[in-house]
């Protein structure tokens, strides 16, 4: 499926996850999706198990926290902790799942997204969502075209 495709399904849900959203936002990625879908309409649930809070917002433990459970998760912490995502969702049939990557190696762990599809789960390995669709903005946009040509964001899923 074309990574366009894939991040159109992905959006189209409204119940969204975003672990790594952290507590001292400064340029972490995390923050910067979970504040984006939150300012798009996103019924948008923070994961953090070291805080109740971010913001006004609360903020879970992790997936299996969240009350009445979410349709797609975005993972934006560091790679050792995708595996722990991956798991959990596929656990609890979560079937969408996002690895935050921009310029670096992001949250993207080649184990993680294997587990994932071999499961069953639509994986998105790069990429962020606000390069796409009702979340993304023009710089995003651009950043993403740039991303494509170094594979940091894939052309396919």
């Amino acid at each position: 499926m074309k990574i366009a495709e894939a991040a159109e399904s992905f959006l189209s849900n409204k119940r969204i996850a975003v672990t790594g959203v952290s507590r001292d936002a400064g340029s972490h990625g995390g923050n910067a999706v979970f504040d984006r879908l939150v300012d798009r309409g996103y019924e948008v649930f923070a994961i953090n198990p070291n805080t109740d809070h971010i913001s006004e917002h609360r903020a879970y433990p992790n997936l299996s926290a969240v009350p009445g459970g979410v349709e797609a998760v975005v993972i934006a912490t560091s790679p050792v902790h995708a595996m722990g995502t991956m798991t959990e969702a596929v656990e609890l049939g979560i079937p969408q799942v996002w690895m935050h990557r921009s310029i670096d190696k992001g949250s993207v762990d080649a184990e993680a997204v294997a587990y994932g599809r071999e499961h069953g789960l639509t994986v998105i390995d790069g990429g962020c969502p606000l390069m796409f669709g009702p979340a993304s903005d023009g710089g995003h946009k651009v950043m993403c075209a740039i991303l494509k040509l170094t594979g940091a964001v894939p052309r396919t899923v």
